[in-house]
């Protein structure tokens, strides 16, 4: 029994040092980026700008760890009515409505502004998510931060376990298809990190993401 309660007290005191590990690393790396593409910041913003009118960032709001929500920051690709226009895109185009129901995602969508398909392919209307990291909203790594509405829909009781982590920027789905999988297949991708997550199952990702931006697989 005294062994047993050893164990037990060795695994947390492991849990708790990867964790502190876990959060330095993404302080030390969000402020990295923040401070060394900050340029890079400042051209988004202005070609945004330059493209349509409205806010430079989006906000949104995600379900953080342990189902506490938190505003997630992204660079506007869309235009400012845009939620109107989807309404308007749906109620008129069965195909993109059962297509949107599948993946919370349109192909081609329509409400997306010149600049921001490039954006998107490249994840870099996520940048401004390294300031969610900074705060502890996100990880670097983790599941994908996702809507009320999402978790109601698709997660049911798998909801408990992939929110047990803090979410992503990036992650195991991101680097394994992306939105070529099915939203079922990405749940069990967010399962599987969750169950095996770990420092160089991390750094493995972060290495994937790099090329999966550049060859822009299964983004749209």
């Amino acid at each position: 029994m005294q062994d047993c309660r050893e164990n037990i007290s060795k695994f947390s005191l492991l849990s708790i040092t990867t964790l502190s590990l876990k959060r330095l690393f993404d302080t030390i790396f969000s402020s990295i980026v923040l401070i060394f593409l900050s340029p890079l910041f400042l051209i988004i913003a202005l070609i945004i700008r330059s493209s349509s009118k409205g806010n430079v960032i989006y906000s949104h709001e995600r379900v953080g760890k342990n189902g506490v929500p938190f505003l997630c920051y992204k660079f506007r690709t869309m235009y400012p009515d845009a939620d109107e226009r989807l309404q308007e895109i749906l109620e008129a185009d069965p195909l993109k409505q059962a297509e949107w129901n599948t993946s919370h995602k349109l192909r081609n969508d329509p409400r997306v502004i010149p600049v921001g398909t490039f954006l998107r392919k490249t994840s870099l209307d996520e940048l401004p998510q390294f300031w969610n990291v900074l705060k502890g909203d996100l990880s670097v790594v983790g599941p994908r931060p996702v809507t009320k509405e999402e978790v109601v829909k698709h997660f049911g009781p798998r909801a408990h376990k992939i929110f047990s982590v803090r979410p992503g920027i990036t992650g195991l789905w991101q680097v394994s298809g992306r939105s070529n999988t099915t939203y079922s297949e990405r749940i069990a991708f967010e399962e599987r990190y969750v169950d095996n997550r770990s420092w160089l199952l991390d750094l493995k990702i972060v290495a994937l993401t790099i090329p999966s931006m550049i060859f822009r697989k299964g983004a749209y």
